[in-house]
């Protein structure tokens, strides 16, 4: 079924991305704003960028669609979403920032002076890009989808040219004013249509949700309660660790002017996350309601939102909540696309092309080699959102979480305040934990695990395979002193020294 409005809606959105995009391409000079927008983005709207960039589909579509299927159970996502945020504060963000890296695998190499940990760390960064982007763009096309009744590989194709060139032409200036703008825009669109939806379901007398007494209660899913304990707190295991390890998401810390502002947007994008985190549930509460499977095309995860206002309010009313939730729905894609698309372009730009010693990376400026990376880097998860079957939003989300917290998140945790951390601990911790957890996810997507404890265990793997990740660090690094950084002692003063005391002492 076509709905023009919600058509026009999604083609604003896009419209108003490339055009911030082309005012981003006016201040883009040199490498310093391709990959950290001149490290001189304010809290205030580095938290807006963060949170235009971290409210992907998995939050705007995702949460709502978990709630409707599964019940009060869910409510434990976006309080997982945000507390991440709380412990990337406590632990690195102003560290971090205080290191002067571009990338986390500049940062890997100049912590533990070791190139061959910093390629490792570059594929782990273009894998969790990948398994970031395919669901955004899948959804893309499903959202784009429903409203118009195109093909999916339509809104895929969209999306990925935006991204694209928004990236390529401005990098990192570009993604930030898009992302700062659409944080808003989202809000807008998924807060306006609660509140008329809460006010209808009132006046209609506040009819019910219709489920089973299972999705009024936690802990009822099938199987033990303890197995289903252990997912949930694995789960938020993966979200609270896994969030500093997002190579999208801790980039955008090396944009602040110093550790200072780095703390001050993490306490920033903790208010933002908590005004969205509101909104979802209404929508998976409300589709108990006044949804049956009969109107939601497709997986239910992906569409409640989308479904809801027309189902509430059947005509120009609906449509027009319909084209609001639309178009916040494809700035959630485009916004999260953007920085991970950033991500993976400056792993591949760096620890890729000019390696290779490729002439393109060679003998032009640092922006051409860059923008030839953002092409690469969207190719693979565009061929695969246009051919694979589409994957849960949560689910594919879920791992990418996961494999950061078992991988990066011990690396930053012990390389900020662990002097005795070794380059080869290191790399073997990471080793361990990167393999433990994208084997799970193999595991898990194919379904190959029997039922019971082996499918829980590779379906939410944080809660083993990230202390295993810590233990193998910190053992290799114990029994290998030889390959500590000659540094170190210089490293971890910068690291933990405020700006303004460096400036005092010279």
């Amino acid at each position: 079924m076509s709905e023009p409005l919600s058509v026009l809606a999604i083609a604003l959105v896009c419209l108003t991305t490339l055009t911030l995009g082309g005012l981003g391409l006016r201040l883009a000079k040199g490498t310093s704003d391709f990959y950290v927008a001149g490290r001189a983005v304010t809290p205030w709207r580095n938290a807006s960028a963060i949170g235009g960039e971290y409210l992907s589909a998995a939050s705007y579509l995702g949460v709502a669609g978990l709630v409707y299927d599964q019940g009060i159970d869910m409510l434990w996502m976006p309080i997982g979403y945000t507390v991440g945020y709380l412990v990337l504060l406590i632990l690195i963000a102003a560290p971090l920032r205080r290191s002067g890296a571009y990338t986390l695998p500049d940062f890997a190499e100049s912590r533990l002076e070791s190139r061959t940990l910093r390629r490792g760390c570059a594929l782990l960064v273009v894998g969790i890009g990948w398994l970031y982007l395919l669901p955004q763009m899948q959804g893309a096309g499903l959202a784009l989808r429903h409203v118009s009744g195109l093909p999916t590989w339509v809104g895929a194709t969209v999306l990925t040219v935006i991204v694209v060139l928004n990236v390529a032409a401005g990098g990192m200036r570009s993604v930030t004013l898009v992302q700062s703008v659409q944080y808003w825009i989202k809000l807008t669109a998924i807060a306006v249509p609660a509140f008329v939806l809460l006010l209808v379901w009132q006046r209609a007398g506040s009819p019910a949700p219709q489920a089973q007494a299972s999705w009024w209660e936690p802990l009822t899913s099938e199987g033990p309660t303890s197995r289903t304990l252990f997912t949930t707190y694995s789960t938020l295991a993966a979200l609270c660790l896994g969030t500093m390890g997002l190579p999208h998401i801790a980039v955008r810390f090396y944009t602040n002017p110093d550790g200072v502002a780095a703390r001050r947007t993490t306490v920033s994008v903790l208010a933002l996350l908590s005004v969205f985190y509101l909104f979802p549930p209404v929508y998976g509460y409300l589709g108990r309601a006044y949804l049956d499977s009969g109107d939601i095309a497709g997986d239910a995860s992906r569409t409640v939102v989308l479904a809801l206002p027309g189902a509430m309010l059947p005509g120009l009313d609906g449509q027009l909540l319909t084209a609001l939730v639309a178009g916040g729905a494809f700035a959630a894609f485009l916004a999260t696309a953007s920085g991970v698309a950033m991500s993976v372009a400056g792993a591949i730009d760096q620890d890729v092309l000019r390696p290779l010693g490729a002439r393109l990376a060679r003998d032009t400026s640092p922006s051409s080699s860059f923008r030839l990376a953002a092409l690469v880097g969207v190719l693979a998860p565009f061929v695969a959102a246009c051919t694979a079957e589409p994957i849960g939003i949560s689910s594919a989300v879920g791992h990418a979480f996961a494999i950061a917290a078992a991988t990066f998140a011990p690396l930053l945790i012990l390389g900020v305040w662990w002097s005795r951390l070794t380059a080869k601990g290191a790399a073997a911790g990471v080793g361990v934990g990167g393999l433990s957890t994208v084997l799970a996810a193999i595991v898990s997507v194919t379904e190959m695990a029997p039922a019971g404890w082996p499918d829980a265990l590779v379906s939410a793997p944080a809660a083993w395979a990230t202390p295993l990740a810590f233990a193998v660090t910190i053992t290799v690094s114990l029994l290998t002193p030889a390959s500590r950084p000659r540094r170190w002692a210089r490293t971890m003063t910068r690291l933990h020294t405020p700006e303004d005391v460096l400036a005092e002492t010279g």
